[in-house]
């Protein structure tokens, strides 16, 4: 993540965490450790993964202590190995104890996630399908989550609600039909806009793909009948299959020749990457 992003975007949210962690003091870094006092802690890799968000960890320091100083041995996207030294670090022992949860929250997160994007994206490797996040993420954290999905390898879909069209099962809904909820979007958005539609049947792939969708996905639908959807769709469209896709399962999708899987998983379910700020002394 470049400076310029950090700043525009990512510094309220930082600054957001760090006050819920600390409303008006850190009273136990405040009774041992009176007065400034310079120091030093090394971060360690505790479990085996990809490491991600480095920059938003060093941020977080940042923003406590004008003297902060780290040099990081590893860069994002990088393997690391359990036992791993990843960073030295120097700064006010203060601030080195009261921003060590909220900036290893950030980066075990987003490491948890690369890691388990990877791992997904390896099973993938010689194929046409590249691999999608998706909206379920954690509030105030989508630019965390999905940065570190690319990270990892994987490609981030539509950031929110105005970056793009995804009509789903309650938007056909509210529009009366498969038909009328692509004509509705046709007429209502900017040409340059990709018009995307869910469907679970079929019967509604023939009507989307009719109808002159951009892109069609298959939501929740077995392997076979995804097949019989890509011969009908037939290159009209792009294809993306969703529903459930895990580490576990995704190898039975990875012949079917759809062009994108979706996956919630890569952020709500990655379990985090194991990291520590150990051996503070003062220096």
């Amino acid at each position: 993540m470049d400076k310029i992003t950090m700043k525009l975007n990512a510094d309220e949210l930082i600054k957001l965490a760090l006050r819920e962690d600390i409303t008006s003091e850190d009273i136990t870094t405040n009774s041992v450790m009176r007065e400034y006092q310079k120091g030093a802690v090394q971060l360690i890799c505790k479990q085996d993964g990809i490491i991600a968000g480095l920059e938003v960890f060093k941020r977080v320091f940042d923003l406590l202590d004008d003297t902060f100083e780290v040099k990081f041995y590893f860069k994002d996207g990088d393997a690391v190995k359990k036992g791993d030294l990843a960073a030295d670090l120097t700064g006010d022992i203060r601030a080195l104890l009261s921003g060590e949860r909220t900036a290893l929250n950030y980066l075990q997160r987003m490491s948890g996630i690369a890691t388990y994007t990877n791992s997904i994206t390896k099973l993938l490797e010689g194929k046409k399908t590249r691999l999608l996040d998706t909206r379920k993420t954690t509030p105030n954290m989508r630019i965390f989550e999905k940065y570190a999905v690319k990270i990892g390898g994987g490609y981030n879909h539509r950031y929110n609600l105005s970056d793009g069209i995804l009509l789903k099962d309650n938007h056909i809904g509210a529009a009366g039909s498969v038909k009328k909820a692509i004509e509705m979007a046709k007429e209502y958005a900017p040409f340059v806009r990709k018009i995307e539609i869910e469907v679970e049947s079929l019967d509604m792939v023939r009507e989307a793909a009719d109808a002159g969708a951009d892109i069609i996905m298959l939501d929740n639908m077995d392997v076979e009948t995804m097949k019989k959807a890509i011969e009908i769709i037939d290159g009209r469209a792009q294809t993306e299959c969703s529903g459930n896709v895990t580490r576990e399962n995704v190898e039975r999708l990875v012949d079917i020749g759809v062009d994108f899987i979706s996956s919630g998983a890569l952020t709500h379910s990655a379990p985090v990457l194991d990291l520590s700020l150990k051996n503070l002394h003062a220096v």
